[in-house]
């Protein structure tokens, strides 16, 4: 099966040379996601709200691609704090509750200071 590539329209993408999801076989790798709003590109001051937004574009991707949140089977988060980890279910836990997938948090510096949130995802049909 060919790979296919799926945009998300940000111009990151082409500046940076990345696709926001990656679909090959029975697998979808979605890049990391940061929680700028997709609709009015605003970067919202919570974390909460950020993971929100960050999970918006996630899903829009697995959906083009095919997928559901119910494909996931790994995620990643990246956060900047790591008091973040305690809130962070506020926006997590309504999309990953049931399907559980295995799960790793980093506590590392993302490209702007007023991101505090990056997601990656895995997605597997199979």
């Amino acid at each position: 099966m060919p790979r296919q590539l799926i945009s998300s329209g940000s111009p990151f993408e082409a500046q940076v040379g990345y696709s926001r999801a990656v679909v090959q076989g029975d697998w979808c790798f979605v890049a990391g996601t940061t929680g700028t709003d997709p609709e009015t590109k605003a970067m919202p001051e919570s974390v909460v709200d950020q993971g929100r937004n960050a999970l918006k574009v996630i899903g829009k991707a697995l959906e083009e691609a095919g997928f559901s949140f119910a494909d996931v089977v790994r995620v990643t988060y990246y956060i900047s704090d790591p008091a973040y980890w305690d809130v962070l279910g506020e926006a997590t836990a309504p999309v990953f509750g049931e399907i559980r997938p295995a799960a790793t948090c980093v506590v590392a510096g993302l490209i702007k200071p007023e991101m505090k949130i990056e997601i990656e995802v895995t997605a597997f049909k199979g």
